[in-house]
Protein backbone atom coordinates (compact mmCIF):
# COMPACT_ATOMS: atom_id res chain seq x y z
CA UNK A 1 0.00 0.00 0.00
CA UNK A 2 1.32 3.41 -0.96
CA UNK A 3 1.25 6.03 1.80
CA UNK A 4 0.06 8.65 -0.70
CA UNK A 5 -3.02 6.61 -1.61
CA UNK A 6 -3.85 5.89 2.04
CA UNK A 7 -3.66 9.61 2.82
CA UNK A 8 -6.04 10.29 -0.08
CA UNK A 9 -8.57 7.92 1.48
CA UNK A 10 -8.14 9.55 4.90
CA UNK A 11 -8.92 12.92 3.30
CA UNK A 12 -11.95 11.38 1.58
CA UNK A 13 -13.22 10.01 4.91
CA UNK A 14 -12.89 13.47 6.44
CA UNK A 15 -14.93 14.96 3.60
CA UNK A 16 -17.70 12.45 4.31
CA UNK A 17 -18.08 13.84 7.82
CA UNK A 18 -19.28 17.30 8.78
CA UNK A 19 -17.10 19.24 11.20
CA UNK A 20 -18.17 18.59 14.78
CA UNK A 21 -17.40 20.33 18.06
CA UNK A 22 -15.31 17.35 19.21
CA UNK A 23 -12.26 15.55 17.92
CA UNK A 24 -13.57 12.64 15.87
CA UNK A 25 -11.79 9.30 15.81
CA UNK A 26 -10.81 7.49 12.63
CA UNK A 27 -11.65 3.78 12.49
CA UNK A 28 -10.36 1.02 10.24
CA UNK A 29 -12.83 -1.74 9.36
CA UNK A 30 -11.63 -4.90 7.60
CA UNK A 31 -13.91 -7.67 6.34
CA UNK A 32 -12.41 -11.09 5.71
CA UNK A 33 -13.44 -13.80 3.25
CA UNK A 34 -12.75 -17.48 2.54
CA UNK A 35 -11.64 -18.18 6.10
CA UNK A 36 -13.12 -20.70 8.52
CA UNK A 37 -12.73 -19.17 11.97
CA UNK A 38 -14.09 -22.31 13.61
CA UNK A 39 -10.65 -23.77 12.94
CA UNK A 40 -8.30 -22.56 15.65
CA UNK A 41 -5.39 -22.36 13.20
CA UNK A 42 -7.26 -19.74 11.17
CA UNK A 43 -8.03 -17.48 14.12
CA UNK A 44 -6.03 -14.28 14.45
CA UNK A 45 -4.71 -12.86 17.71
CA UNK A 46 -1.56 -10.73 17.87
CA UNK A 47 -0.26 -7.36 19.04
CA UNK A 48 0.83 -4.71 16.54
CA UNK A 49 3.32 -2.12 17.76
CA UNK A 50 2.54 1.18 16.03
CA UNK A 51 4.93 4.06 15.45
CA UNK A 52 2.29 6.56 16.60
CA UNK A 53 -0.54 6.53 19.12
CA UNK A 54 -4.16 6.65 17.94
CA UNK A 55 -5.11 9.94 19.56
CA UNK A 56 -6.56 8.25 22.64
CA UNK A 57 -4.77 7.87 25.95
CA UNK A 58 -4.47 4.19 26.83
CA UNK A 59 -5.27 3.53 30.49
CA UNK A 60 -3.10 1.05 32.41
CA UNK A 61 -3.75 -0.71 35.71
CA UNK A 62 -1.03 -2.58 37.64
CA UNK A 63 -1.72 -5.68 39.72
CA UNK A 64 1.19 -5.45 42.08
CA UNK A 65 3.05 -7.07 44.91
CA UNK A 66 4.96 -4.89 47.40
CA UNK A 67 8.17 -4.91 45.30
CA UNK A 68 6.52 -3.21 42.29
CA UNK A 69 4.05 -0.97 44.09
CA UNK A 70 5.94 2.35 44.10
CA UNK A 71 6.90 1.96 40.43
CA UNK A 72 3.29 1.10 39.59
CA UNK A 73 1.89 4.10 41.45
CA UNK A 74 4.36 6.37 39.67
CA UNK A 75 3.66 5.18 36.12
CA UNK A 76 0.21 3.58 35.94
CA UNK A 77 -3.28 5.05 36.20
CA UNK A 78 -4.12 2.67 39.04
CA UNK A 79 -2.16 0.21 41.19
CA UNK A 80 -3.96 -2.59 43.02
CA UNK A 81 -2.03 -4.48 45.67
CA UNK A 82 -2.26 -8.23 46.14
CA UNK A 83 -3.88 -7.61 49.51
CA UNK A 84 -6.79 -5.90 47.74
CA UNK A 85 -7.41 -8.70 45.21
CA UNK A 86 -10.03 -10.22 47.52
CA UNK A 87 -12.21 -7.12 47.10
CA UNK A 88 -12.60 -7.99 43.42
CA UNK A 89 -12.55 -11.79 43.67
CA UNK A 90 -15.73 -11.72 45.73
CA UNK A 91 -17.48 -9.00 43.74
CA UNK A 92 -18.00 -9.79 40.04
CA UNK A 93 -19.69 -6.45 39.39
CA UNK A 94 -16.68 -4.59 40.75
CA UNK A 95 -14.29 -6.78 38.75
CA UNK A 96 -16.28 -6.20 35.54
CA UNK A 97 -16.23 -2.44 36.09
CA UNK A 98 -12.45 -2.61 36.55
CA UNK A 99 -12.01 -4.65 33.37
CA UNK A 100 -14.14 -2.20 31.37
CA UNK A 101 -12.33 0.87 32.75
CA UNK A 102 -8.72 0.00 31.82
CA UNK A 103 -7.26 -0.91 28.45
CA UNK A 104 -4.29 -2.94 29.70
CA UNK A 105 -3.39 -4.69 32.94
CA UNK A 106 0.22 -5.20 34.04
CA UNK A 107 0.97 -7.92 36.58
CA UNK A 108 3.97 -8.79 38.70
CA UNK A 109 5.11 -12.20 37.43
CA UNK A 110 5.51 -13.97 40.77
CA UNK A 111 1.90 -13.27 41.78
CA UNK A 112 0.28 -14.33 38.48
CA UNK A 113 -1.40 -17.37 40.11
CA UNK A 114 -3.18 -14.99 42.50
CA UNK A 115 -4.08 -12.69 39.60
CA UNK A 116 -5.56 -15.62 37.65
CA UNK A 117 -7.49 -16.85 40.66
CA UNK A 118 -8.93 -13.43 41.53
CA UNK A 119 -9.55 -11.93 38.08
CA UNK A 120 -9.36 -14.74 35.50
CA UNK A 121 -13.07 -15.53 35.23
CA UNK A 122 -13.93 -11.89 34.51
CA UNK A 123 -10.82 -10.72 32.66
CA UNK A 124 -10.36 -13.83 30.49
CA UNK A 125 -13.52 -13.53 28.35
CA UNK A 126 -12.79 -9.81 27.90
CA UNK A 127 -9.18 -10.33 26.73
CA UNK A 128 -7.98 -8.26 29.69
CA UNK A 129 -5.70 -10.72 31.47
CA UNK A 130 -2.07 -9.44 31.69
CA UNK A 131 -0.52 -10.77 28.49
CA UNK A 132 3.17 -11.76 28.26
CA UNK A 133 3.07 -11.17 24.47
CA UNK A 134 2.31 -7.52 25.18
CA UNK A 135 5.06 -7.37 27.79
CA UNK A 136 2.48 -7.03 30.56
CA UNK A 137 3.82 -9.73 32.89
CA UNK A 138 6.86 -8.17 34.51
CA UNK A 139 9.56 -8.96 37.10
CA UNK A 140 9.10 -7.63 40.67
CA UNK A 141 11.71 -4.89 40.16
CA UNK A 142 10.70 -3.88 36.61
CA UNK A 143 10.92 -0.36 35.26
CA UNK A 144 7.40 0.42 34.07
CA UNK A 145 7.80 3.78 32.31
CA UNK A 146 9.04 2.27 28.97
CA UNK A 147 6.29 -0.36 29.04
CA UNK A 148 3.49 2.10 29.72
CA UNK A 149 4.81 4.31 26.91
CA UNK A 150 4.90 1.31 24.56
CA UNK A 151 1.32 0.38 25.44
CA UNK A 152 0.15 3.78 24.21
CA UNK A 153 1.03 2.58 20.69
CA UNK A 154 0.05 -1.08 20.99
CA UNK A 155 -2.97 -2.53 19.17
CA UNK A 156 -4.42 -5.97 19.74
CA UNK A 157 -5.69 -7.56 16.54
CA UNK A 158 -8.09 -10.35 17.48
CA UNK A 159 -10.39 -12.10 14.98
CA UNK A 160 -11.79 -15.32 16.42
CA UNK A 161 -15.55 -15.45 15.81
CA UNK A 162 -16.75 -12.94 13.22
CA UNK A 163 -14.71 -12.25 10.04
CA UNK A 164 -14.67 -8.52 10.80
CA UNK A 165 -12.00 -6.39 12.44
CA UNK A 166 -12.83 -2.87 13.70
CA UNK A 167 -10.21 -0.69 15.40
CA UNK A 168 -9.37 2.94 16.05
CA UNK A 169 -6.32 4.06 14.05
CA UNK A 170 -6.22 7.78 14.73
CA UNK A 171 -8.13 11.02 15.21
CA UNK A 172 -8.93 13.92 12.92
CA UNK A 173 -6.43 16.27 14.58
CA UNK A 174 -3.50 13.91 13.95
CA UNK A 175 -1.17 14.30 11.00
CA UNK A 176 -2.54 12.29 8.10
CA UNK A 177 0.91 10.76 7.55
CA UNK A 178 0.81 9.35 11.09
CA UNK A 179 -2.67 7.87 10.68
CA UNK A 180 -1.63 6.38 7.32
CA UNK A 181 1.42 4.80 8.95
CA UNK A 182 -0.76 3.22 11.65
CA UNK A 183 -3.10 1.82 9.01
CA UNK A 184 -0.26 0.35 6.98
CA UNK A 185 1.39 -1.30 10.00
CA UNK A 186 -1.88 -2.96 11.05
CA UNK A 187 -2.84 -4.17 7.58
CA UNK A 188 0.65 -5.42 6.70
CA UNK A 189 0.90 -7.42 9.92
CA UNK A 190 -2.66 -8.75 9.58
CA UNK A 191 -1.93 -10.02 6.08
CA UNK A 192 1.01 -12.06 7.36
CA UNK A 193 -1.21 -13.67 10.02
CA UNK A 194 -3.91 -14.81 7.57
CA UNK A 195 -3.70 -18.30 5.99
CA UNK A 196 -4.03 -16.94 2.44
CA UNK A 197 -2.61 -13.52 3.27
CA UNK A 198 -4.15 -10.67 1.21
CA UNK A 199 -6.50 -13.10 -0.53
CA UNK A 200 -8.43 -13.39 2.75
CA UNK A 201 -9.26 -9.69 2.79
CA UNK A 202 -12.64 -8.99 1.22
CA UNK A 203 -12.58 -5.21 1.65
CA UNK A 204 -11.51 -2.45 4.01
CA UNK A 205 -13.01 0.89 5.00
CA UNK A 206 -12.08 4.06 6.86
CA UNK A 207 -14.72 5.86 8.87
CA UNK A 208 -14.88 9.00 10.97
CA UNK A 209 -17.02 8.90 14.12
CA UNK A 210 -19.90 10.78 12.46
CA UNK A 211 -19.05 10.08 8.83
CA UNK A 212 -19.80 7.55 6.11
CA UNK A 213 -17.41 4.65 5.38
CA UNK A 214 -14.89 5.19 2.60
CA UNK A 215 -13.39 2.14 0.91
CA UNK A 216 -9.66 1.58 1.21
CA UNK A 217 -8.03 -0.55 -1.48
CA UNK A 218 -5.77 -3.20 0.04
Amino acid sequence: METKKVIERIKAAKKESKKRNFNQKIDLVINLKDIDLKKTDNQVDFFAQLHFDTGKKVSVCALSGPELLEEAKKNCDLAITQEDFKKFAGDKKKAKKLADTYDYFIAQANIMPAVAQSFGKVFGPRNKMPNPKAGCVVPPKASLAPLVNSLQKLIRVSIKKDPVFHIRVGSEDMKEEEVADNIKVIINQLIHHLPSEANNIKNAFLKMTMGKPVELKV
